[in-house]
């Protein structure tokens, strides 16, 4: 039997690099569940924005909140109403801390900044294919078209797509994959990103 490893933890401090970033001798699980819980909201809100990574850093009394996004005209908003609307959305996940009557300690701060090249992120290049699929287009243009426009940028070398479930609304679920190009996902060197 083999050992199911996630490809990022399996490649911290190599050529990746931690989501939060934060130490906590005291309160941890705390402040993991809150998180867990920025993390989903964000990917709730900004579904159709383009969201590639969320980043979090702290300190003691303030709370980074770094946007990844190939859209950031979207989570920004019209003279900056988005970024505070969400703000306020990431602020109520937090709990109050403060004593009774006073105003939380903790200040989020919200940092958007803009993905070039969607095509060579993984997670991007999921969510499209993934938005393709919910249209009901056919899978196999969708995975090469996907691929094509994918290679057609000069940084990937390499590609892998997968899709899995009842594919062309067919009775029997099943697992159809391409590849093209380098894709040495044995060796930690590699700089390989995921969309899981």
């Amino acid at each position: 039997m083999s050992h199911k490893v996630h490809p990022i933890g399996y490649r911290l401090g190599i050529n990746t690099s931690w989501r939060s970033r934060w130490f906590a001798a005291k309160g941890y699980q705390q402040k993991l569940r809150e998180d867990i819980a920025v993390r989903a909201y964000l990917t709730k809100k900004l579904r159709g924005a383009g969201l590639e990574r969320v980043e979090i850093e702290r300190t003691s009394d303030k709370l980074s909140v770094i946007i990844h996004t190939s859209r950031p005209g979207i989570v920004i908003g019209r003279s900056g109403t988005g970024s505070e609307s969400l703000t306020k959305g990431i602020e109520r996940k937090l709990p109050n801390t403060a004593p009774r009557g006073e105003k939380s300690t903790s200040q989020v701060r919200l940092e958007v900044r803009e993905v070039r090249n969607p095509e060579s992120f993984a997670a991007l290049v999921g969510l499209s294919i993934a938005e393709q699929l919910e249209r009901r287009m056919p899978f196999r243009m969708v995975m090469k078209r996907s691929m094509e426009r994918i290679l057609a940028n000069k940084e990937v070398l390499g590609a892998r797509i997968a899709a899995a479930g009842r594919l062309g609304g067919a009775d029997m679920a099943r697992r159809e994959w391409i590849q093209e190009g380098r894709l040495p996902r044995n060796t930690l060197r590699s700089n390989i990103d995921f969309c899981i």
